[in-house]
């Protein structure tokens, strides 16, 4: 019996250090839902905001109250009362042409939520840092990051972005990181911000050696100066697409959504590997977009009518979660601008397209464009400013 006793030991002990070899930490880390809740593992949960700006264990609600701050973040004095403990610094303000360090960590860990309430305006740019980078990972107007286009809130109920009223924007990617992890939110705007609320969790955890990175980029162009419209260019290395979301202002009356999405990888050159049939099939619809919908995996949100008076905004995602589109070298993704009227395929001028692309790659990654200046990203285009 004893011997038994000593050998179910020596079984559990064999079976918890291959358990720690297979990486079950980082693997539960990386596997969030109903399916990896019993896994126990050593992951420490931590979480960022402005009550806790470093996310240290047992630092969070310590902020004291200081009726002479010169310029406080919105009810910064509603507290004054009441003292340490008790709401003190739910919020930061970001002045006009400055940037605030929401997240600023050691690793490794993974970023598993993120919520966040801003003034929903293109001029809030956010960028990601991972592992001691100079230039972002991540690098995009904070609402088209979280899937709202056009400065227009509307929910959105997927499984990666989820929007919720009045304007709480929540996005649930998991964002390894080995060594570091730099959140930045810069105003370019020329109007103080003084209400930014955000909550970023994440989990202290070993991350497997062939995760990739996250990383997330905004383009912005007219159909008249680029067409068909690159959503993403550039990328070397291994990795998967995850996502896209596009921000589609219409010009025209009329069926705008003909346009086929292609993917050009690993050497393609004139003609992609995967080439879409329409701009509606790819976002997973059919026969145009005849009302709004918001699914797991793809969505159109706004109220818009392909034939009505223009301009027409459209709030486009679709997430690669069950079919990422991998890659080994490189990778391009193009979408067409192409309209149907009297039986034809037409090619558009008018339309104005932006877009945010989401991929995990191997660093080091290739170097973003430069964001476009806040003119173009904040512009509201009506039929008579374009040709």
């Amino acid at each position: 019996m004893k011997n038994q006793k000593t050998q179910i030991k020596k079984d559990k002990t064999m079976h918890r250090s291959t358990d720690e070899q297979s990486g079950t930490d980082s693997f539960a880390g990386l596997q969030p839902g109903l399916g990896s809740l019993p896994l126990l593992g050593r992951g420490r949960t931590r979480s960022i905001s402005a009550e806790n700006p470093t996310g240290e264990k047992g630092k969070g609600g310590m902020a004291v109250p200081n009726p002479a701050e010169p310029k406080p973040a919105a009810s910064a004095r509603a507290a004054d009362d009441l003292g340490q403990g008790w709401k003190v610094r739910p919020f930061i303000r970001v002045n006009a042409g400055e940037t605030a360090v929401l997240m600023d960590v050691a690793g490794p860990g993974i970023i598993q939520h993120i919520w966040m309430v801003e003034n929903i305006t293109q001029g809030m740019v956010i960028r990601f840092y991972w592992d001691g980078e100079k230039t972002p990972s991540i690098e995009s107007p904070a609402p088209e990051f979280f899937a709202v286009g056009h400065g227009v809130v509307a929910p959105v109920n997927s499984l990666a972005v989820t929007v919720n009223p009045r304007n709480a924007l929540n996005c649930f990617w998991p964002m390894p990181f080995r060594s570091r992890a730099r959140i930045t939110l810069s105003n370019e705007t020329d109007e103080d911000v003084t209400l930014v609320a955000y909550q970023i969790t994440y989990v202290e955890t070993e991350v497997p050696a062939e995760a990739g990175t996250f990383h997330a980029q905004y383009r912005t162009a007219t159909a008249g100066a680029q067409n068909p419209y690159t959503i993403l260019d550039g990328v070397k290395g291994l990795g998967r697409y995850v996502g896209t979301f596009m921000a589609w202002t219409q010009m025209e009356k009329g069926w705008f959504g003909e346009g086929e999405i292609k993917f050009f990888m690993d050497g393609d050159d004139r003609f992609p590997t995967i080439c879409g049939t329409g701009t509606e099939d790819y976002f997973l619809g059919s026969y145009g977009f005849p009302q709004p919908f918001s699914t797991a995996y793809s969505g159109t949100v706004l109220p818009a009518n392909q034939n009505g008076e223009t301009p027409q905004l459209w709030g486009l995602y679709r997430w690669h979660i069950q079919d990422p589109i991998n890659f080994e070298q490189d990778l391009r993704v193009t979408i067409q601008a192409l309209g149907w009227g009297n039986a034809k395929y037409r090619k558009l001028e008018k339309d104005v397209i932006s877009s945010v692309a989401y991929w995990y790659q191997a660093e080091p990654h290739a170097a973003f464009p430069k964001m476009p200046p806040l003119a173009d990203r904040l512009q509201k285009p009506t039929a008579e400013s374009l040709p």
